[in-house]
């Protein structure tokens, strides 16, 4: 006979000493305060690893002896009051000078849309490193005290659990997660009444939820289509992250994209910024357009009125991660939505045109098209994306076109080791109110060589441990006899704290080349095969369940593992997530990075590594370009695209090992009589103060409230104040567009041959007079420009300075006559180009409408 098992959970009652407990849980500060997740760790450690560090589901499972005992110790409670006691200093903090100078709190909000959120493992809403990077930006500006507002989907399974069985294939497991065990409290209007949003999708409605998260300052909304009056397929339209077919992946970004608007409207909540964090939210661009157009305004005067406010970032120089659909999916969709915005389908499209797949819709071109502000994450990623982007700015060079770039940051108090917070504590008092002060963190030099070696040394205990629990468990899942679990695992014991490890922790994407290191094999055996100089590699991350190169990088590391000469050595962790990259980041002795360059848009797994002491050895690309100094890390020089994509693999595979033979491990093994390596603290150091107050979020939010978001916010301030400002703009702007092909440079005299000098004494003037055919634009409408700088190698140019032309009378055929009296201020061979371009008061950036003639 079948036996049924039924399950009841029973709950302790939480004493009245300790009632806060449950407000604690509730808002996910515990995500970065380690005061508040020690609380719940203190009453039952093998729990609370058990219950996924989830303050709510422990709350409901520790045991009431544990609570009643607790409230009882002295020493507990007074943990337990420190603890609150900073929760509501936090609570109570205004904004920081620089940003209450700039926001007001009751006037601005800056609402920012993404895909995934990586706050916690607690909340798992994220898949990798751009939700990571937004639950970094969402801690950020609580901590500064930013008026600001968050918007995403609340996934009922959130992204996979990764499995890798015992032939290192990757198994995808979607576990639902129940309402209850999260974070979220439902969003309640003013009659205490669920809000509820609808977004139309082809022949019926799908009505929505708002959930609410807290955190800190800042509230994170997540919508939910899980609701028992939409169908099954639309109940599971919020289900998974980045899953299902093309379809399902657009209904998802209008769920995000244009539900979210329309939640915030229902929450009364009005944003003065918007910011489209990647391309998945571009959607609410197209309803904020609605919007003003059922309230009268035309579609391009709407268009510029929303463009004006806000702020796009694109996070990837890789084609495969920008959204495209194909035109007849998006007309589907988008057919009936293109009559209230009172324009044609044909015009919808033609916003979300790229030449990367003729006639289909790209997410990123709209979020160009409908943006005036815009950025990549890096120096070098916002260089390639202004490149990769130039299509939407076609005459303008790519170093002068509207993108610019923010570099990436990490939240300090979430990813610096507890370890280290305790050390600054007792060292340095103001250390939290100094993380953007880079003269201050010299401080870390007091910090005495011993005591800095053997904190990491602690570190890499504590991941030896956590690695090898997951190891086992892991291996002996898949069948593994205990004799060679005990083999793979045989240098992760206490007694082996004296190993060099390297750290690989990333998506198994392949332009990461996580394979790069076994170019050659059999040098890679000698290094990591010397019984007087250990070495570990430890590789940690997820592929896309469809994304098979992905799979099959993960199966041949596993492969490569198992391996006589490797097993032991090199060690793959199944189910990286937040926590197990806490432990990664601040155990590892060396960061490895080793993408196809340039398509690493910034990274911040090495950020994170570096400001718990790990030194990082990478590629010369994304956030390392401008992180490494020659003292503070090592560094790969990359070869570029020129290079034959084998030769290149085996030339940068050869540096990398030539790195680690010849510099890494002699300095870590490198005593000179001491218990340390001198050398190797040095190095750490330096890694530690000039990466810790240069890349994290609060510079990297500070960066963003003051380059992009006052700018946007004051740009449609000015398009609002100027009578029909925005109307007056769009009108001016098609009459551009519509003429610009016909505006045409006529030189009054004859120009000098191509390679000819022109013979000027110092302190004379060359007389410019240029004629410019208007095409019917006024002169008012065109800037004339001479760039007067030095040609250079290969013909590149580079201007130094920038001159204006005076328009005057009329030629005989018409043109413009434009003069300029030319005088070099130095002496030498120079060099000028003369150019025009269209210009009017109200532009956001001069050069915004992507037309410009040369001379």
């Amino acid at each position: 006979m079948t036996q049924t098992t039924f399950t009841i959970e029973v709950q302790p009652r939480i004493p009245v000493r300790l009632r806060r407990l449950e407000e604690l849980a509730g808002d996910l500060v515990y995500s970065w305060d380690r005061r508040v997740r020690a609380l719940f760790a203190r009453l039952d450690a093998e729990l609370w690893r058990l219950c996924g560090h989830n303050p709510k589901v422990f709350l409901r499972r520790v045991s009431q002896q544990a609570l009643d005992e607790a409230a009882q110790d002295r020493g507990y409670l007074e943990e337990y009051s420190r603890a609150l006691s900073g929760y509501d200093s936090y609570a109570q903090a205004t904004a920081r000078s620089q940003l209450t100078d700039r926001f007001d709190p009751q006037v601005d909000l800056v609402a920012y849309f993404c895909a995934e959120y990586g706050l916690h493992e607690s909340l798992p809403i994220y898949s990798g490193g751009l939700g990571i990077l937004a639950g970094d930006h969402c801690k950020a500006a609580s901590d500064l005290g930013l008026p600001f507002v968050a918007v995403g989907l609340l996934y009922r399974q959130g992204y996979f659990t990764q499995v890798i069985d015992g032939h290192g294939q990757q198994q995808a497991h979607f576990r639902p997660h129940q309402i209850d065990d999260l974070p979220v409290t439902l969003a309640l209007d003013a009659s205490g009444e669920p809000i509820r949003v609808a977004v139309q999708l082809p022949g019926r409605d799908v009505g929505l939820h708002v959930w609410r998260a807290k955190v800190g300052h800042i509230n994170l909304y997540l919508l939910d289509s899980d609701l028992s009056d939409n169908s099954a397929a639309d109940r599971a339209l919020t289900y998974q992250l980045y899953g299902g077919d093309r379809e399902w992946r657009l209904q998802q970004e209008v769920v995000l994209g244009i539900g979210g608007v329309r939640a915030l409207r229902a929450l009364g909540l009005a944003a003065t910024v918007w910011h489209i964090n990647e391309g998945h939210a571009a959607f609410q661009l197209l309803e904020r357009c609605r919007e003003y157009v059922a309230s009268g305004d035309d579609f391009a005067t709407a268009l510029e009125r929303v463009a004006a406010s806000t702020v796009f970032t694109t996070h990837t120089p890789v084609a495969a991660g920008h959204d495209i659909f194909d035109a007849d999916l998006f007309d589907q969709y988008f057919g009936a939505f293109s009559l209230e915005l009172g324009i044609g389908i044909d015009a919808l499209r033609a916003l979300g045109h790229s030449p990367q797949k003729q006639g289909s819709i790209n997410m990123t071109s709209l979020a160009l098209r409908g943006t005036r502000f815009h950025n990549g994450v890096s120096q070098v990623h916002g260089e390639v994306a202004s490149g990769m982007e130039r299509y939407i700015w076609p005459d303008i060079p790519p170093p002068e076109n509207p993108m610019t770039h923010v570099t990436n940051g990490v939240h300090v108090s979430t990813f610096l080791a507890q370890e280290w917070a305790n050390l600054f504590d007792l060292r340095f008092a103001d250390w939290r109110s100094s993380l953007t002060d880079c003269s201050y963190w010299e401080c870390l030099q007091e910090v005495p060589d011993h005591r800095f070696w053997s904190l990491r040394q602690e570190l890499k205990s504590l991941l030896l441990q956590m690695v090898r629990r997951r190891l086992v468990v892991q291996h002996r899942r898949s069948g593994m006899a205990a004799a060679k679990v005990r083999r793979v695992t045989r240098y992760l014991g206490d007694s082996d704290g004296d190993v060099l490890v390297l750290g690989f922790g990333r998506r198994f994407a392949t332009y990461k080349r996580a394979a790069l290191m076994f170019q050659d094999p059999e040098r890679l055996a000698r290094l990591l095969g010397d019984p007087q100089r250990p070495v570990l590699i430890m590789f940690a991350g997820k592929a896309h369940p469809s994304d098979e190169p992905g799979q099959e990088l993960i199966r041949q590391i596993h492969e490569w593992s198992m391996r006589p000469e490797f097993i032991g050595r090199i060690l793959i962790v199944e189910n990286y997530d937040v926590a197990l990259a806490r432990g990664l980041v601040s155990g590892v002795d060396v960061w490895l990075n080793n993408p196809v360059y340039p398509l690493e848009a910034s990274g911040t797994s090495g950020m994170k590594a570096a400001i718990n002491g790990v030194i990082n050895l990478s590629v010369l690309d994304g956030w390392w370009a401008e992180g490494y100094d020659g003292s503070n890390g090592w560094a790969i020089e990359p070869h570029g695209s020129d290079f034959d994509p084998a030769d290149r693999d085996r030339q940068e595979a050869s540096d990398l090992y030539d790195l680690l033979e010849r510099e890494v491990i002699p300095l870590y093994f490198e005593r000179g009589g001491h218990t340390h390596s001198p050398g190797w603290v040095a190095m750490a150091k330096a890694s530690m103060m000039t990466i810790l107050p240069r890349f994290n979020s609060e510079r990297m939010v500070s960066e963003y409230a003051e380059r992009l978001y006052g700018p946007a916010r004051d740009h449609s301030r000015r398009l609002e104040q100027s009578a029909d400002g925005a109307a007056m703009l769009a009108a001016w702007k098609h009459n551009v567009r519509e003429r610009w092909p016909g505006v045409a440079f006529a030189p009054m005299a004859a120009l000098p041959a191509r390679n000819a000098t022109q013979v000027l004494n110092f302190g004379e003037a060359l007389q410019l007079r240029i004629g410019l055919h208007l095409n019917g634009l006024q002169t008012d409408d065109v800037v004339v420009e001479c760039l007067l700088g030095e040609e250079q190698d290969e013909g590149i140019f580079v201007p130094r300075e920038q001159l204006y032309l005076q328009a005057g009378s009329h030629a005989p055929g018409g043109e413009v006559v434009y003069s300029l009296a030319l005088r070099p201020h130095h002496t030498g061979l120079q060099s000028y180009r003369i150019r025009a371009y269209p210009h009017h008061g109200l532009l956001a950036h001069r050069f915004e409408l992507g037309c410009m003639a040369w001379l």
